[in-house]
């Protein structure tokens, strides 16, 4: 590795650069969600998403909570961590649509 790349640029990226995650935190950016939800939005396997909220949630980037109803309901959130993403999600978001075609379905 190129010891003149910040270390924590380095983990930075490596992390949003994992399939999913950017797409599960830009998900988040409009309010807890359930796992159906996320799931059914971006189109991820579930064994997948599971995989990855559990990586963000060690990261302290999602908050996972359980409500005690019946049947139990768990949502997903980002905390002041994952909301801190946004402007840099936004960035790309906004350099997508003015650099990348759109591909045809």
């Amino acid at each position: 590795m190129d010891k003149s790349i910040c270390p924590r640029f380095d983990k930075a990226m490596s992390l949003i650069s994992q399939r999913w995650i950017g797409l599960i935190i830009y998900q988040l950016l409009s309010g807890p969600q359930r796992f159906c939800n996320i799931e059914a939005a971006i189109g991820v396997s579930g064994k997948v998403l599971s995989e990855r909220l559990k990586d963000l949630e060690n990261e302290g980037i999602v908050k996972r909570e359980i409500y005690p109803e019946t049947p139990v309901r768990i949502e997903y959130s980002l905390t002041d961590k994952g909301l801190a993403f946004e402007p840099v999600l936004r960035d790309i978001e906004n350099w997508s649509q003015s650099w990348l075609e759109a591909e045809s379905q």
